[in-house]
């Protein structure tokens, strides 16, 4: 570890806040100047020392010459006086160092989470079931990147007995960063579908990236959830020196060695059923539709049994989990009544939530798509796949949104949009009442504009 990080650590211990926005710097702070396609971090950073900032960390030269120190206060220690900048090569390499440095003094299970689906769904119901027994940290939102998952190591208290980190890919190498970084005594994989193709080079690139978990687990010798339900997760698997084997079953039994998990039923919502460790039943009615939400519930439940959290206690944070970030997410708005699920994504994901909600009872029912981003040359044929296979649902009407839907909407004879702006216009001059409506695609779609 470079000798700059050890006293950048040391300073971080006292103050314990990190930042890489100067715009929301808070006395103490320890500022990090990150370059970004569109800003360069360096030309903030006497703003950050005049807002308060302990110390900056630029990349820049001939910046950190022309930075000048804040007057001091009296309750700022002395030895802190002489250093509020320090120079390095590259500020977010700086940053993901002192992730590390500081990750490498707990004595805490870190545990990953990533997939092409249900990252977020699943780290938040695995947060929820810890937190009965454990005080637990977590990713927030999305913050599953090179530099979120930093971020959130060093956000992560002292007290914390459990840190659990969502970690994204859209390309090779970059989950084998990420776990370099934060080095993961625990993990699994949620699933391997069609996200991000273009810049994994297809499914079996997909794989080999998430795959870069269990690698890391295997490696390491840390210890690794496995779906026996997903067969390429399964396969993946066999890098593992330590799996914990869960799937579904009709009847869960404590007579293997699999931890078994139940489903009741998927719509309108997840029932699931379990056994505690005495082999004590507990049924959990979530909100969560679908069969693909299952997938997300049975790793929370495996995860919980295998912390020893009591099963009333799993069973109440399942039911008592709601999600509020567009992932499978009922609202009403203007009087519409909406099935949300527009943060993110792909083939994979778009089926199985259509799947979930063709089984709703309400009629009648509408379904808005919006393009799927990333998927390099099979674009086309995957968009004109989606909507075929929307056709074919229990849904009535189907509008599609953004260019990749251009030329499938007028071989279907579909209503489009070119965008989301377009689509509000149209949409709020029909008659909606007693619809439920669907609503699904890329973030960079911005399909919320609908409801603002």
């Amino acid at each position: 570890m470079p000798s700059e990080i050890t006293s950048i650590l040391q300073l971080f211990l006292r103050h314990r806040q990190v930042t890489t926005d100067s715009r929301s710097v808070r006395e103490g702070d320890i500022f990090f100047a990150l370059r970004g396609d569109r800003f360069d971090g360096n030309t903030f950073a006497q703003s950050a020392i005049d807002q308060g900032a302990s110390l900056v960390v630029v990349d820049n030269p001939q910046v950190f010459n022309q930075l000048k120190a804040k007057e001091l206060k009296a309750t700022m220690q002395q030895e802190e006086a002489g250093q509020f900048k320090v120079l390095v090569e590259d500020a977010l390499i700086s940053l993901q160092d002192l992730a590390t440095a500081y990750r490498r003094s707990w004595q805490i299970p870190v545990f990953a989470i990533t997939g092409s689906n249900g990252k977020t769904t699943t780290k938040e119901l695995i947060t929820a079931v810890m937190s009965m027994r454990y005080q637990t940290h977590a990713t927030q939102g999305n913050y599953n990147n090179h530099i979120g998952v930093p971020l959130t190591i060093l956000s992560t208290p002292e007290d914390a007995e459990i840190c659990i980190l969502e970690m994204g890919a859209n390309h090779q190498k970059e989950i084998a960063d990420l776990c370099r970084i934060a080095e993961p005594t625990h993990g699994l994989i949620t699933n391997i579908g069609q996200a991000h193709l273009e810049g994994f080079g297809g499914r079996e690139g997909i794989k080999k990236g998430k795959g870069e978990m269990f690698d890391w687990l295997g490696k390491s010798h840390g210890i690794g959830f496995v779906n026996l339900d997903q067969k390429e997760v399964v396969e993946l698997g066999a890098k593992l020196h330590q799996g914990i084997e869960f799937g579904h079953s009709d009847a869960p039994s404590l007579a293997v060695k699999t931890i078994e998990v139940g489903l009741l039923r998927s719509h309108p919502n997840c029932r699931v059923v379990f056994l505690d460790e005495h082999g004590e039943h507990f049924t959990a009615d979530t909100q969560l539709p679908g069969k693909h939400n299952f997938e997300n519930i049975k790793a929370a439940v495996a995860v919980g049994k295998y912390f020893k959290v009591p099963g009333h206690a799993i069973a109440s944070a399942l039911e008592n989990y709601r999600s509020e970030n567009a992932r499978s997410q009922r609202l009403q708005h203007r009087g519409v009544n909406f099935f949300w699920d527009a943060y993110n994504a792909n083939p994979t994901s778009v089926k199985a939530a259509l799947d979930a909600f063709a089984l709703l009872e309400q009629k009648p029912k509408a379904a808005i798509l919006g393009e799927m981003l990333e998927l390099g040359e099979e674009s086309e044929d995957l968009h004109k796949e989606l909507a075929r296979y929307a056709q074919q649902l229990d849904i009535e009407q189907l509008l599609l949104v953004g260019d990749a839907y251009k030329k499938v909407s007028t071989e279907l004879g579909l209503p489009f949009f070119s965008n989301s702006q377009l689509l509000k216009d149209w949409f709020w001059e029909q008659d909606w009442e007693a619809h439920l409506i669907f609503v699904k695609g890329s973030r960079a779609v911005a399909l919320e504009a609908l409801i603002k």
